[in-house]
């Protein structure tokens, strides 16, 4: 049971502990100076995909160096909290496991023939395009269903014409 001190209390449906009709529930954190910025969503997600880059890229040379583990445990670790608070922000998971896994693909491709002089083929290139290329079809999708969702536009009603409930002949 988590102490009191870590709970804030507010009305919701799944009620973790009754205090008085307000309903415990754990304490989120915001993060002030993100509050009204429209793009954090791609700064966390940003963070996300360099953290778990530069995760892969010192697993690799970990193989030759074993103190960079050290680098590999705390970059996942990093990429997983800016992951998740690129969905707490509001990104759906989907969009954003998508643009993280395709550009973490590409970004350590590039990277590991950079460093590692790892061989980067034209085979190799042309999946990592159809990869991003699927990622764009996606988000694309999403601002399909998106529009769909919105409300319609709907008629102006006068006062007079209001229908009341079980009147509607």
């Amino acid at each position: 049971m988590m102490p009191l001190h870590h709970l804030v209390f507010a009305d919701h449906p799944m009620r973790a502990e009754d205090v008085e009709g307000r309903v415990a529930v754990p304490f989120r954190p915001q993060v002030p100076m993100l509050d009204n910025c429209p793009v954090r969503k791609w700064f966390f997600l940003s963070g996300a995909i360099i953290a778990e880059v530069t995760g892969t890229l010192a697993l690799k040379g970990a193989l030759d160096s074993p103190a960079l583990y050290f680098l590999v445990a705390l970059s996942y670790a990093a990429a997983f909290v800016f992951l998740s608070l690129t969905l707490r922000v509001g990104m759906p998971l989907g969009i954003a496991y998508g643009i993280w896994g395709a550009a973490g693909v590409a970004l350590t491709a590039v990277c590991s023939l950079i460093i590692f002089a790892e061989p980067l083929t034209p085979v190799m290139i042309t999946g990592i395009v159809f990869v991003m290329a699927g990622v764009i079809l996606v988000e694309a999708g999403n601002r399909d269903d998106d529009e769909h969702l919105a409300a319609p536009d709907l008629p102006a009603v006068e006062q007079g014409d209001a229908v009341e409930p079980g009147d509607e002949s």
